[in-house]
């Protein structure tokens, strides 16, 4: 996982080098990296495809005296990609499709948690589209683009303090699919003595849902407050635009990517109900998000003409401010170490694998708005597998 809730695991060789890409070419998922870099792969197809098994873990420590602590419920993210490219020999056309999942966020804490009535459990899902245009200007520099169709679902959540003859509270329960359009665009320069570079840019993105569904479980005394009604919603995911270098001699390969990202697009969230009552208002709830960097550097190293070995590691800068940290995204600054590897059985079959861990650092805030505070610890590990076929 990235700063805030965008998800950096969309190429395996690229994960294993600290997902670098955008200066160094490597397979079909250029589509995604550099959309430059497509008419300056070799001629032919070229088909990618794989997917990583995210497993986050935060715990929560209350503040003075300390007493209660609790964790995130266990549950396995799946973001996949797939990529294809083709280039006639001697052409200086090139194009690709990419389908990728490159935003979600899953965060689940227990039902009686202590901050219920801010959070049970958020699910964000994304998933791009882009087909993608590609010309070589030359045999050192290429420019490329992509319309991007994103595709989504949006689930929310949160305890109601109002309790039943039981004792247990009620629940407000939010559901939609959201839908947007952006575009993709890079260049790539690669010189003759093992030098690259290249720049990508990816569009912010607003995402809208309309005609959501809001269910609220109440006692019968109560549903009048709180009826079933339809939510209307947008959230605008953030530009990603990225300087990258590369170095290739013999067997080595070095990256260096920097990231700059801005999530100064996601100022709120703002939900708003077709149905309002005295208990039930629409959401207005600040987030104040700031733009950031993520610094990259990765290697390979070719073992034999069947293995290469990567290795990477990368510093992400957490985009929340002081005073606006939530349990729905209680994000930190984060490192992130990965290695990864690939292996060709033949000639034009390779199978990749990558791992990343992420440690991030402990964090304490109180949040201005609610005043709910305390002290959060992140940790992720994210095994991955793909495979590449050319001809």
């Amino acid at each position: 996982m990235a700063g805030g809730f965008q998800l950096n695991l969309q190429g395996q060789k690229q994960t294993g080098m600290a997902h670098t890409g955008t200066g160094l070419l490597s397979d079909a998922s250029t589509v995604l990296f550099n959309p430059g870099g497509i008419s300056l792969l070799d001629s032919g197809f070229h088909i990618s495809a794989g997917t990583s098994l995210l497993f986050p873990r935060v715990t929560y420590l209350e503040p003075y005296p300390g007493n209660y602590s609790t964790e995130t419920v266990h549950h396995i993210g799946t973001p996949f990609t797939f990529y294809a490219t083709y280039k006639k020999a001697g052409s200086k056309l090139g194009f690709g499709l990419g389908v990728y999942t490159p935003f979600g966020s899953k965060q689940q804490w227990e039902d009686n948690w202590i901050g219920q009535f801010l959070i049970r459990e958020i699910d964000l899902k994304t998933i791009f589209i882009q087909p993608t245009l590609s010309y070589a200007l030359n045999e050192n520099f290429s420019i490329g683009a992509g319309f991007v169709y994103a595709t989504g679902s949006f689930g929310l959540r949160k305890g109601v303090p109002v309790q039943d003859s039981t004792g247990a509270y009620g629940e407000g329960n939010l559901n939609g699919k959201a839908s947007g359009t952006g575009f993709n665009a890079g260049l790539y320069y690669k010189s003759n003595g093992g030098f690259s570079a290249g720049i990508c840019f990816r569009s912010s993105l607003l995402a809208k849902i309309s005609g959501g569904t809001a269910e609220f479980t109440v006692p019968n005394s109560l549903s009048s407050y709180f009826p079933s009604t339809s939510f209307n919603t947008q959230i605008r995911l953030p530009f990603v635009s990225t300087l990258g270098l590369g170095y290739s001699k013999e067997k080595w390969k070095f990256a260096v990517d920097i990231n700059y990202v801005g999530w100064s697009s996601y100022d709120s969230l703002i939900i708003d109900f077709e149905q309002n009552t005295d208990k039930l208002a629409d959401i207005h709830s600040v987030r104040n998000y700031k733009n950031s960097f993520i610094f990259r550097v990765g290697s390979q190293y070719k073992t034999s003409e069947k293995l290469d070995l990567r290795a990477g590691v990368y510093y992400d800068m957490t985009p929340v401010q002081d005073g606006y940290l939530t349990p729905e995204t209680p994000d930190v600054n984060k490192i992130g170490i990965t290695a990864g590897l690939s292996y060709r059985p033949i000639s034009n079959l390779s199978i990749d694998a990558s791992f990343l861990f992420i440690e991030g650092a402990q964090r304490s805030d109180v949040n201005l708005e609610t005043g709910f505070a305390g002290t959060y610890k992140s940790r992720a590990f994210v095994p991955g597998v793909g495979i590449e076929y050319h001809f």
